[in-house]
This record gives structure tokens, sequence and C-alpha cells, in this order.
């Protein structure tokens, strides 16, 4: 009962639409002060009750969450106001290179890098220096950021199943966060859907955030079904990333990767985007619209992180969960062999 209990809990304070701000940490561009201040008004003035944030010790080395905390304190915005969901795995250190070490050419200036935490002392640092960057705010949902890309970074299957037990351990320390009452849930955020599945069975989540993975332009079935099955088990799960990191909107950039034009796969891409732009312009919607529409409307699916560096946009991403699709539209989409479902 009380397993069923935090479930209900947790889904009844998460809204359709949670404001992502890996823009706050300067990514693609840099953003001054003044700009991010004026998203976090946005976000506060546009949310659907308490605004929920998503942010990460990744997203600009921690500057995501330093600019957060800075904007909510100047506004005025208690602490009550707002949910802030930190995913945890990576640690701000000092800048020593021309580019951060993490992810060269996606952050833009930065004055420090970030390192990889994941264990059980790791994660606890992670915490407590994300909460410290937040200044008077506190993460109350808390996860493990990157498993996937940890994992994977393995150099044998022996180191493999290593770092997974150093998956399992830093989850110990978040169980014990949650035991203790310092945070309200435990999650896992990864674009590999896969590993998500793996940790599902093997810790008692609270919610899940898949990025990058279900999209209009990507879907396989077997993630559908698992994602249904979550729902199914009262597991909240956060769609993330509907626009293949800004590309389906008219980015250069792919998941996060600056797309080569010369390249099979590259061109593939812009021309699957040309048509789907083509039907959006015929059926009079915007390609975000459409993206957000496929993206929610998934059994299981609770909620949708959308991320702006553009003040003026926030309010039009907040409207997109009661935005009507034309049934058209994705019968449209299925003939042009756009979408499989």
């Amino acid at each position: 009962m009380e397993n069923s209990n935090r479930h209900a809990n947790l889904q009844d304070q998460l809204p359709a639409i949670v404001f992502g701000t890996s823009g706050l940490g300067n990514l693609y561009i840099e953003l001054p002060f003044e700009e991010k201040l004026a998203i976090v008004r946005e976000c506060i003035k546009h949310a659907p009750g308490k605004a929920v944030f998503d942010t990460a010790g990744k997203y600009g080395a921690g500057l995501s969450l330093e600019s957060i905390g800075k904007s909510l304190s100047q506004l005025g915005v208690a602490p009550s106001e707002v949910l802030i969901s930190n995913k945890l795995g990576w640690y701000q250190v000092p800048l020593t290179t021309p580019e951060p070490t993490f992810e060269p050419e996606v952050w833009k200036g930065l004055n420090n890098d970030a390192v990889q935490k994941i264990s059980y002392e790791g994660i606890l640092a992670c915490f407590h220096q994300g909460n410290t960057l937040l200044d008077d705010y506190t993460a109350q949902l808390v996860s493990v950021h990157d498993p996937d890309e940890y994992i994977a970074n393995a150099g044998s299957v022996e180191e493999e199943e290593e770092r997974y037990r150093d998956v399992l351990e830093a989850y110990r320390a978040l169980a014990e966060l949650k035991m203790e009452g310092k945070v309200l849930g435990i999650g896992v955020g990864a674009k590999d859907w896969k590993i998500i599945q793996r940790i599902a069975g093997d810790v008692p989540l609270d919610w899940v955030m898949i990025a990058n993975s279900l999209t209009v332009y990507s879907h396989p079935k077997e993630l559908i079904d698992f994602i249904e099955e979550l729902g199914r088990k009262g597991i909240s799960v956060i769609n993330s990333a509907v626009f293949n990191g800004g590309f389906l909107v008219g980015s250069d950039y792919f998941n996060y990767q600056r797309i080569d034009k010369d390249t099979e796969e590259g061109k593939a891409l812009y021309v699957w985007r040309d048509k789907f732009w083509a039907l959006c312009a015929q059926f009079d919607i915007l390609p975000a619209e459409a993206c957000f529409n496929f993206g929610f409307n998934i059994a299981g699916i609770r909620s949708v992180a959308l991320n702006t560096t553009k003040p003026e946009k926030v309010h039009n991403n907040a409207t997109m969960a009661i935005k009507d699709i034309p049934t058209g539209f994705w019968i449209a989409m299925r003939e042009e062999g756009l979408i499989l479902l």
C-alpha cells in the first residue's frame, strides 16, 4: 500500500509539461542571465499549478542548476512552489581545457567541466553539490543520469558488469535519501531505454525519463510495450527530447550530434524531415506540436519535458498539451511511411 501511495503522490505532482533546462546550461548557445531569468519567469507564469523543472549536473557542468536557483530566488519563488528533478551522476569540476571534456562542441561559454561519478559515494556527492548549486532550493526528484553511457564505456564484459554494480550502488544511496525523507521519488534518465528496462527489473523506481528514444521519428514497438507496462505498475514516465535533440524542429543536431550532410544517413534524416514539415504545413500545424502530440499520447506517458532558449516560446510549449491534431494528419504520416503506428 505504501508503494502504491508513493506512486500516486508523485503522479499527482507531475503535470503534462515538465520544463527542461539544458538551455539554461548553455546548450548550443551562450545565453545571458537576463534571458535565463525571463525563461524561468515564463515557466512559473504558465505552469499548470506547481512548476516542475528537470535539470542535471551535466547541463552546462552545473550551470543549469546555478541558473535555476538564482532565477527562482530573484523571482521570489518559494521552494514549496516548485518541484525540481536533478539527474545525478555528473560532478562539477574546474575547466582546465579549452573545451569541456564531457561533451565537446555542445556546451558554450562554460567556466566549469564535469566528471562522471556513479557509485554510492559519487551519487551522494552529486546530490549534495546539486543542492548547493541550487542555493535555497533542493531537488525532490532524483535519478541516475546516463547509466547507459557509463556502462557502454566499459572495456570488457567483466568491466561492464562491474559498472552495472556501481549503478546499483548509486541506487542504494538514493534509496537511503528517500527513506530519510530527503527526496520524493527515485528515477532514471537515459537515452538507451533497454538500460532503463534492466534497471527497472532490479530497482524499485518511482519514475523514468526516456530521452531521444520515443519520438515521431523513432518509436520501436518493444519500447512502447515497455512504457505501457511501466504505466500499469504506476511508474511515471517522462518523455524527453521528443524533437530528437532539436533536429525535428530545425536544428542541424540529431540527438545532440551535428549531422554530416554528406553521409547517406545524414541525407536520409533531412529527406524525412522535409516530408514531415511538408505534411505539417499541409495541415496547418507546427512541427513542434506534432512532435509533442505524438510523444505525449502514448499509453504510460505521464509528462513530456520541453526545453527552450527563448522566453517567448514557453507559453506555446505550455499549451501544446491541449493542441488538437487532426486525425487526417496521422493518417497521412502513415501513408507516407513516416510513422509506424
